[in-house]
């Protein structure tokens, strides 16, 4: 029986049988219990991620069980506001277990924590200046660096913002496997932030037109955030597409554009075949190397 995976084969060869002769096999070509060579076994909870490899202490007859796993993902991902970035973040979250990094949040909870990266953004916002690119670039990189980051894969969303930030992170060694970018018409951008309504009761989001209220006492309640202006959505549509070209110029060979106009199921559908190509390059990629 020869096994047709990069593993070592163990053949086995059935002893000849004589029906007028006692079962007396040879054993005396057999190693004594005692003098054969240790085994080393370990085993992935995750049966899919186990990989099999030659044991250094007998290649020509053990096979040892490897944990080793493929590389993790590491995924930037960029979009304007009202481009479906946040609902593709926790479809990708979801399904592939990456560390979901938002600069914005992780600011925050830094400050709230009272990190001492915390305390000096602390002092700039209360002071009401924009914190230093070095400090959120310093709170970035120790997040990427913990463990589950490490182990799991990373979701950068929507950072680095500028080319400075971006410089910050590749002197660090953070570089993705692939940025994803949405795109979606300023047009567009501007007809779905403009009709954005909120409950606040419920903290719902409505759409007054791909969204609506349910009912009339619900619609009738429904608030307009300050910002969600034709005017200011420009505005801020114009900062971002301003720091989003600064940023593409040093990602060219990773960028992935992805059509954000479509339902949300079929923009996820996108970036969930990319992923999936990406993961299995990576698999065969450890797997010449476990051959």
């Amino acid at each position: 029986m020869a096994t047709s995976c990069s593993c070592t084969s163990v053949n086995f060869k059935a002893a000849s049988f004589n029906p007028n002769k006692p079962l007396t096999p040879p054993l005396n070509h057999l190693l004594p219990i005692s003098k054969l060579p240790p085994l080393s076994l370990r085993l992935n909870q995750n049966p899919s991620q186990t990989r099999f490899r030659k044991s250094k202490a007998a290649p020509g007859l053990l096979v040892v069980a490897s944990g080793e796993k493929g590389e993790p993902l590491r995924v930037m991902i960029s979009g304007a506001p009202a481009s479906g970035k946040g609902t593709q973040c926790e479809l990708i979250t979801k399904k592939y277990n990456l560390v979901h990094v938002a600069a914005g949040d992780l600011l925050r909870a830094e400050v709230a924590a009272g990190t001492e990266n915390g305390k000096r953004a602390k002092e700039f916002m209360e002071m009401g200046k924009l914190v230093p690119i070095e400090i959120v670039a310093a709170m970035v990189k120790e997040r990427l660096s913990q463990q589950d980051s490490q182990e799991n894969g990373w979701l950068l969303d929507g950072y680095p913002r500028s080319e400075s930030q971006a410089t910050s992170l590749k002197k660090f060694g953070f570089v993705p496997d692939i940025f994803i970018l949405l795109e979606v018409p300023e047009e567009i951008l501007v007809e779905r932030v403009v009709g954005r309504r909120l409950d606040p009761v419920t903290g719902k989001i409505y759409h007054l037109t791909y969204s609506p209220p349910e009912t009339e006492e619900i619609a009738a309640r429904l608030t307009q955030r300050f910002d969600d202006t034709e005017e200011k959505v420009k505005l801020r549509l114009l900062t971002h597409n301003s720091n989003v070209e600064s940023v593409l110029s040093l990602y060219n060979d990773q960028i992935v554009k992805v059509d954000g106009t479509l339902p949300k199921e079929e923009v996820f559908s996108q970036i969930d075949r990319v992923l999936t190509e990406l993961l299995a390059k990576k698999e065969a990629a450890l797997g010449s190397l476990a051959a």
